[in-house]
């Protein structure tokens, strides 16, 4: 792991433990979230469309086995549905500015449940402009929830009526490989779901991206 981005995390966990510093927390938490964002912004001024579908690692067990269009796509997609429906019970991005359309997506989905070559014509389909247009608002979007969030909100779990949204809205697929998700997701408290899907998450793939950009020059 990238010892920068490594650090900051750590920091962060740390400090959204305690009141006392729980603020000092989410400015890391930020920090290294911009850090990241300016990694990705990074790599679409720099990388040619087709290589956004590539797949040097396909045979691979890890994040970079995938491309860094689905990475992308994965990391703010699950961002999306774990903000807006699990922690603000509200409309996700994706819906409310119509970007499945925009973007071009087949699947409403995380992408879980696709494999190797499904993988690879998933990405093809994608605008990545508009890709890119998704993953600023969704960002922005979660980052005014978490700053509503008080150091108590952090041991909150997600309610049960939450739960069931999520299951009716069908962004998680029944796939065995994607299904595990909700139950890993509603498991956690805001505290957790802060520690992955918003913070390490990012790290996880973002890291598989740059290796497969390594690859390919």
């Amino acid at each position: 792991m990238n010892k920068a981005w490594s650090e900051l995390n750590k920091a962060m966990q740390l400090q959204i433990k305690k009141k006392d510093t729980f603020n000092d927390g989410i400015r890391t938490l930020f920090l290294l979230r911009n850090e990241l964002m300016d990694t990705l912004t990074s790599v679409r001024t720099t990388t040619d469309r087709a290589d956004f579908n590539a797949m040097p690692f396909v045979n691979a067990n890890g994040y970079h086995s995938k491309t860094i269009a689905y990475s992308i796509w994965h990391i703010f997609r699950i961002e999306d549905i774990v903000a807006h429906t699990l922690i603000n019970s509200d409309e996700q991005v994706f819906f409310k500015e119509n970007y499945q359309k925009r973007i071009g997506s087949s699947i409403i989905t995380t992408g879980n449940e696709l494999v190797k070559n499904e993988i690879a014509k998933f990405s093809e389909q994608l605008n990545i402009d508009e890709l890119y247009s998704y993953i600023s608002e969704v960002k922005a979007s979660t980052e005014n929830i978490i700053r509503s969030l008080t150091f108590s909100d952090m041991k909150s779990s997600v309610p049960a009526a939450r739960k069931e949204l999520l299951q009716s809205l069908n962004v998680v697929s029944s796939d065995e490989s994607a299904s595990w998700l909700i139950d890993y997701w509603c498991g956690k408290d805001i505290r957790g779901l802060i520690q992955m899907p918003f913070s390490r998450h990012w790290i996880m793939h973002i890291e598989a991206s740059l290796r497969i950009l390594n690859k390919l020059r």
